[in-house]
């Protein structure tokens, strides 16, 4: 474990700890954020115990792990966290897609999932806004489980317990839109409607699921509270004007941003 030295900083500055088993990108990526403007690295290592230990002398805001913390399951390490009393944000800074991990580790408690193929500039964002209270979840996994969703597979942790007709048809189709990062005016044209009625669908859906904004409906989604997949898919597959429009409704939009996405509130 290597603790950075203590150092005069800005009372708004975002803390850090880094979290991962590969030491030469643990290093680097320690580097590069430490260079960035409003951040302040406070510590890195390579095994859950260290970081516990850290956590016990530090306080950072944001603490970024890979979905595996060495040998043990990142959402271990979030849960163990909890119990000594962190509440800081959590963001998985993963190696590769895994739908079923994202969902498990939203619900363990996690702010976001970042892959690490994406450029360094995208992880600023994503840190700045799960610091900021925000959910950010990458346009791959977010694209990956819309078509989980479409095709009935599942992605839920088994024996997960939900409530059956939660949603009807149309709200599906508005939740597959949101899941695959259209906008209200994008996901209204997709279904013949208004941009108004989306809205507020939107806001119903906010209802149902007991929500405020469109992160935590994300969040929720994900964790598989609105239903499984199946249920998800029954009104979009039997809906012939929504097959029609299946491809332009779940493929993400290329000028819309992630963290537009998590961040806005409809």
């Amino acid at each position: 474990m290597v603790t950075a030295p203590v150092q005069e900083t800005q009372e708004n500055r975002i803390r850090l700890a880094l979290i991962d088993d590969l030491g030469l990108f643990r290093t680097s990526l320690a580097r590069f954020l430490a260079s960035e403007p409003g951040f302040e690295v406070t510590g890195e290592c390579a095994t859950s115990a260290e970081a516990l230990e850290l956590l016990k002398s530090s306080t950072p805001d944001v603490v970024l792990l890979d979905f595996q913390v060495g040998l043990e399951p990142g959402t271990d390490f979030i849960s163990a966290a909890k119990r000594v009393g962190y509440q800081g944000r959590f963001l998985i800074v993963a190696a590769a897609l895994d739908t079923r991990k994202s969902a498990l580790a939203l619900k363990a408690g996690a702010a976001g999932i970042f892959l690490k193929s994406e450029p360094p500039e995208r992880l600023v964002k994503a840190i700045t806004t799960a610091a900021d209270g925000g959910v950010w979840v990458d346009p791959k996994v977010m694209k990956l489980l819309a078509d989980q969703i479409i095709d009935g597979s599942p992605f839920r942790e088994a024996g997960t317990q939900i409530s059956g007709d939660l949603l009807d048809e149309r709200e599906r189709n508005v939740l597959l839109g949101i899941l695959s990062g259209l906008s209200n005016r994008r996901i209204g044209e997709g279904l013949g409607i208004s941009e108004s009625l989306v809205k507020n669908i939107v806001q119903r859906l906010f209802g149902k699921s007991g929500v405020r904004t469109r992160s935590q409906l994300v969040r929720v989604a994900l964790e598989g509270s609105l239903g499984t997949p199946q249920e998800l898919r029954k009104s979009h597959s039997a809906d012939p004007a929504s097959q029609q429009d299946s491809q332009s409704s779940c493929a993400p939009s290329s000028n819309h941003t992630t963290g537009r996405l998590i961040g806005r509130i409809s």
